[in-house]
């Protein structure tokens, strides 16, 4: 593009600033997206464009479709592909972004940055044996959940944009490729400091943590040992956004530490899905054979996720590699009453306990218990212990919930506030409408197989408002109808 035509195209708001391409040239490799043939604006989330300072009325056409496919390169972006690595099912591996590439990061009017990072971008010389392209249904689906969980006010990446880019991708059969627009407030990962420790360079561990620590946790530079105060912070975000899922009855579905992100964003959308009847072995995933990211074993997999961390920050948290191991055991032992603190006060919040009794976590298993043996679907009771009517569920008529019951309705007849104050409480942490699985694979299918997105934008339209009780959300209340098939998800590439 010549510099006139650049001064003749609308402002876009764009205004980067990138600080990651200033890392040592190990973390990445500069290259750009590989354009696509027909690019077509499918999706635009115009109130996060808004949030970063974008104009939408210059991006939701021709121009959003150039610039979102990769086909055109915005004026102050370095898009590169970001080099780590992971464990991945407990099995380390060195990988690198293999279908995406980091455009740049954005500067908001208030200041705040964010990664602007397209996902389905074609081949990186991360790409190993892969194409570098995205699916339209998968796409969707991270958009979806996403924005979803962003409405539940849980730390997540957010979805900007959705581009069909003409040409098919191969699975199992030739489907729709398309290209994911994502921000984040980093995608620094575990496994960005597994891909350092396994180079053997400290001083590139060293470059790392500091800009981590400079971008994400700044009132540490001035700390002792910022470095063990790091793993401290990391600990810390991702026990309270694991109880935050937990709350909802969100399971990830790949937990590997390429899926962890420092920041403490909920991060890369593959096979995730959400919980009806509540089971706490609960697993969706197509290749998680072993359970090994079920519901309730989340916080354990953070917990081993840190150790990894912690593992790369050893050489910087002490010169004697004994006092460091031993002082990285203790803040990772440390998880776990942690992430407890956190859950339970979310589960206090959802039965409207306003404040603390020693028998309270017995309260809620007891609940939970009951809930699993019954098959009680984990929204949908929460929700109605909230309405303060029950309805004609199974659940609510055994002797054991109404034991339960007695116990609750004691619990909060020995608080000081009044019965209303708790159920304002409780309708604020029990969503009414979340993204029932059923009703995302109706959107996903309709619009991959027909292009229709109106199932899809209503979704979204019910899902954007999670706490309220609407005469529209009726039918989203429901869970799905019986089936002999367990669901499944699949990661997409």
């Amino acid at each position: 593009m010549t510099p006139s035509s650049r001064r003749n195209r609308p402002d876009a708001g764009w205004k980067f600033e990138n600080s990651y391409a200033r890392l040592p040239e190990a973390f990445y490799v500069r290259l750009n997206p590989v354009p696509v043939r027909t690019p077509k604006l499918v999706v635009f989330n115009i109130a996060l464009a808004q949030f970063l300072g974008l104009n939408p009325d210059v991006l939701k056409g021709d121009e959003g479709a150039a610039v979102f496919s990769g086909n055109r390169i915005p004026e102050g972006a370095e898009p590169l592909a970001q080099a780590y690595a992971g464990h991945q099912f407990g099995f380390f591996t060195m990988l690198g972004d293999g279908r995406a590439i980091l455009l740049g990061e954005q500067m908001t009017p208030k200041g705040e940055r964010f990664d602007i990072q397209f996902k389905g971008s074609g081949k990186t010389p991360f790409s190993r044996q892969g194409d570098g392209r995205a699916a339209l249904g998968p796409m969707l689906r991270e958009y979806i959940i996403s924005e979803a969980l962003h409405a539940l006010d849980i730390p997540t990446t957010r979805s900007l944009a959705v581009v069909t880019t003409g040409e098919p991708v191969f699975r199992e059969t030739a489907l729709q490729g398309a290209i994911l627009t994502r921000t984040a407030a980093s995608h620094i990962r575990v496994g960005t400091f597994e891909y350092a420790a396994a180079r053997g360079k400290p001083n590139e561990i060293r470059a790392l943590a500091d800009y981590t620590i400079r971008r994400h946790f700044p009132d540490l530079t001035t700390n002792g040992n910022p470095y063990l105060a790091l793993l401290g912070a990391v600990m810390e975000r991702q026990a309270s956004l694991v109880a935050r899922w937990l709350m909802v009855g969100f399971i990830h579905g790949v937990m590997n530490t390429d899926n962890m992100a420092l920041c403490g964003e909920t991060i890369d959308y593959g096979p995730c899905a959400f919980m009806d009847a509540y089971d706490p072995n609960t697993v969706f995933s197509s290749i998680d054979y072993n359970g090994r990211y079920a519901y309730s074993r989340q916080p354990q997999i953070a917990q081993w996720n840190l150790g990894r961390f912690a593992e790369t920050l050893l050489p910087l948290i002490h010169e004697d590699p004994q006092k460091a191991v031993s002082m990285a055991n203790e803040a990772v032992s440390g998880f776990s009453d942690t992430f407890r603190h956190y859950w339970l006060a979310g589960m206090r919040a959802k039965l409207g306990l306003l404040n603390q009794e020693a028998d309270d976590g017995a309260l809620v298993e007891d609940l939970l218990d009951c809930m699993h043996r019954y098959g009680a679907d984990f929204t949908n009771t929460f929700r109605a212990l909230s309405s303060g009517s029950l309805p004609e569920a199974s659940v609510f008529k055994t002797p054991e919930f109404k034991r339960w019951f007695e116990r609750w309705e004691a619990r909060l007849k020995r608080q000081p506030d009044s019965r209303e104050t708790s159920r304002r409480l409780m309708n604020t942490h029990n969503p009414a409408v979340i993204p029932r699985n059923h009703r995302v694979e109706e959107a996903l299918e309709a619009a991959a197989e027909r292009a229709d997105f109106t199932v899809m934008e209503k979704l979204l339209g019910i899902l954007s408002q999670p706490y309220q009780d609407l005469p529209e959300q009726a039918d989203y209340h429901l869970p799905p109808p019986p089936s002999t098939q367990p669901y499944r998800t699949f990661c997409g590439t």
